[in-house]
């Protein structure tokens, strides 16, 4: 992998998000001509910018809706790879503004495939979607790739829209140019160090430990496949390298998710979180708004074609996140030194070359 990606030429949308962050982190690391698109105001901005990314990556500060300066923007950089991460990410904030939730992530989408069509440096595309893209069915089992789209809330269906929307384009548009490869990315309830948005369970954590308050939270029975970011990001890598080298063979829609039968409540989580960080209590309060009780992938396809698997288990990557945050926030180490060091060894632990 690593020899793949050095000198490549890469766009990563969203590079100021909180995946974006990691991934550009990841992407310079391994030798990668890394160039940005991103958007203020950000919540997660300052993990970008305590990484001091701004210097390391090329990047572009602008709305993906305006579809004049991101056509300006791909066709000056010229990239061979794109990473599409920019969204309105957050299911809670998606009830608050449905408007601009369907019309960043979708529209953003479109622009994005439209202008990428007719530029012939690109050769592979990921457009990263989510877990929650499936019509609920409240199983634990685990959705695979060619179940049912949809969802009931405005951030999942404009999820599922537009993975329906990236595969009429790759079957219309895409098929035909040979040397092109484009796929949809589903994954979700990551988790990692940096993460400052409001509304997710880490974060909300670590601001009330930080002040020594009681932790709230909604659904402290509803599963989720929780992960560390690196995880999902390095199928993400995986899957933009064999897609480039075989856009037939790997285009199309891959699940990135956690080992079978690994699903974890939330109660458990902030119950790791709190033991890795040595203090903390939890209550519960009242959730009015609708989130998927069971969500799990099946991650099959990924692991058969892609040979990608899950490094860490649950309680690994609840460490792992846990230990960012105290070295960064407690024994004041600079972000961009535990950023590093935990992506080395992650890359060890997975034996990545």
């Amino acid at each position: 992998m690593k020899k793949f990606y050095k000198n490549k030429k890469i766009l990563v949308t969203g590079v100021t998000g909180f995946k974006g962050a990691w991934l550009s982190q990841w992407l310079i690391s391994l030798g990668a001509k890394v160039y940005g698109l991103g958007y203020n105001p950000n919540q997660n901005k300052n993990l970008f910018y305590k990484l001091n990314l701004q210097k390391k990556v090329k990047t572009k500060l602008f709305d993906i809706r305006n579809y004049k300066q991101l056509k300006s923007l791909i066709k000056n950089i010229k990239p061979s790879i794109i990473f599409h991460l920019a969204a309105q990410p957050l299911i809670y904030e998606s009830y608050k503004k449905p408007h601009l939730t369907f019309d960043v992530n979708y529209r953003g989408t479109l622009n994005l495939l439209e202008i990428s069509r007719g530029i012939n440096s690109i050769k592979s595309i990921i457009v990263v979607t989510s877990d929650k893209c499936y019509e609920s069915n409240n199983s634990s089992k685990g959705f695979k790739e060619t179940d049912l789209l949809g969802g009931i809330d405005p951030y999942s269906a404009s999820k599922s829209s537009t993975e329906i929307m990236v595969r009429a384009y790759r079957k219309t548009f895409f098929t035909n140019k040979k040397n092109v490869g484009l796929s949809t990315a589903r994954a979700g309830n990551v988790i990692g160090g940096g993460d400052w948005s409001l509304n997710r369970l880490i974060p909300d954590c670590v601001r009330s430990l930080l002040k020594d308050k009681v932790i709230e939270i909604r659904n402290p029975n509803f599963n989720r496949p929780w992960q560390h970011v690196l995880e999902p990001l390095k199928g993400y890598l995986i899957l933009a390298m064999q897609q480039f080298k075989n856009p037939k063979k790997f285009s199309g829609a891959w699940n990135f998710g956690t080992k079978p039968n690994s699903l974890t409540n939330v109660k458990s989580i902030v119950k790791y979180m709190i033991g890795f960080w040595g203090k903390g209590k939890l209550k519960i309060r009242k959730n009015k708004l609708y989130e998927q009780q069971n969500l799990q992938l099946n991650i099959n396809k990924a692991t058969k074609y892609l040979k990608w698997y899950p490094t860490y288990n649950i309680k690994q990557s609840v460490r792992f996140t846990t230990d960012w945050y105290l070295k960064v926030l407690k024994y004041k180490k600079k972000p961009s030194l535990v950023t590093l060091e935990q992506i080395t060894q992650y890359e060890k632990d997975s034996k990545i070359s």
